[in-house]
């Protein structure tokens, strides 16, 4: 049974009732009329109760029976009338179930519940079809970069084994070297962002954002003066509930990133860390290169964007996997961490990482 004949007829038969209902009112009430002659010897008839009763009956069903014509015909027009915004989003439902996420109910007129619910409907496919689009564009590009190394690694290998005696063999392994370990770092990263994106985060236990900052810091040096980068540490206390291995991983990518897109030999990166009045932990990580045009940053943290312009130092490690950002966003995310890109007029980039304040 249809949503619009159960509707027709639970009007049809709250009229019915409803006009029972008035009908054992009016009899209960005829109950007060006495019962016999009520008319005196030469006056005008009175009816008495019993006439009144079958006066009133035969009317009673045939008014009950225009009732129920009535409640039902014009039941079921205001159930159409009622249910048409449903049967706009059935419509786009429909459409987007073939496949397609164009359509919008975009439904009109009085703000009530069926607006509500289009609306809603409305804002889940917008969202829906951003991340389609997004993940689109993440299979493409993953595939191009995943592609890319290894064509470059058989285009390396065709030209020395066309011509052996040729080859500079330690060039050869360096560049080959290289190219390995980008095509290395852009595997780990992707598995790394589909770990976070499935939702794989280990419980939190306290972390020193400023111990794990140094030790990273530390580790990343001979990659910085190999590239002739100096960075500059400033660490003041700041404690965070998190995962330490993610919040590593998170600090370790924006140092990256500063020494890899910088100006070369002369830059630097600068770290800071410290708690703000609110008791939140705070990293900023900034670096110098050349001025990075504010519409790129709304995009920098999607997969496989770099920045337009900036210089890759291209030191013997992989210049990047473009990932770097998107995976701090994401670290960023899972922690609840508020995260801020900046594009300073003197060129490079200020990325400030806000972690929510420790429970007690």
């Amino acid at each position: 049974m249809s949503a619009r004949l159960r509707l027709t007829l639970s009007y049809a038969g709250f009229l019915v009732i409803a006009s029972a209902a008035l009908v054992a009112l009016l009899v209960y009430v005829l109950r007060f009329v006495p019962e016999g002659n009520l008319s005196a010897p030469g006056a005008p008839f009175l009816p008495d109760r019993g006439d009144l009763l079958a006066a009133l009956w035969p009317r009673v069903w045939q008014v009950l029976a225009v009732l129920l014509v009535v409640g039902t015909g014009g039941g079921w027009l205001l159930a159409g009338w009622m249910l048409r915004p449903l049967h706009q989003v059935h419509a786009v439902a429909r459409h987007v179930a073939a496949g397609s996420l164009d359509r919008r109910v975009r439904l009109t007129g009085r703000d009530d519940e069926f607006r509500e619910l289009a609306d809603t409907f409305d804002t889940m496919l917008d969202r829906l079809q951003t991340t389609f689009d997004e993940q689109r564009r993440f299979a493409a590009n993953a595939s191009h970069e995943l592609r890319t190394p290894y064509a470059v690694e058989r285009a390396m290998l065709d030209v020395a084994l066309a011509d052996p005696a040729a080859v500079d063999v330690p060039r050869l392994l360096a560049r080959l070297d290289e190219t390995n370990r980008r095509g290395t770092e852009t595997v780990e990263a992707l598995l790394a962002l589909a770990a976070l994106d499935q939702g794989r985060t280990p419980p939190r236990t306290p972390v020193d954002l400023a111990e794990v900052t140094g030790d990273v810091v530390r580790d990343l040096a001979p990659l910085a003066d190999r590239a002739g980068v100096s960075v500059r540490t400033e660490l003041g206390e700041g404690d965070l509930d998190g995962v330490e291995p993610l919040v590593r991983h998170l600090v370790a990518n924006l140092v990256l990133n500063g020494v890899r897109h910088n100006t070369g030999p002369g830059g630097t990166v600068s770290v800071t860390t410290g708690s703000t009045e609110d008791g939140r932990a705070e990293l900023t990580v900034s670096n110098t290169g050349p001025h990075v045009p504010p519409v790129l940053l709304g995009t920098l943290t999607e997969p496989f964007v770099r920045g337009t312009g900036r210089v890759s130092t291209r030191d013997t490690t992989a210049p990047g996997s473009g990932l770097g950002l998107a995976i701090v966003a994401r670290v960023a995310e899972v922690h609840g961490a508020d995260l801020q890109l900046s594009a300073p007029p003197a060129g490079g980039l200020l990325v400030t990482v806000l972690f929510p304040a420790p429970g007690p």
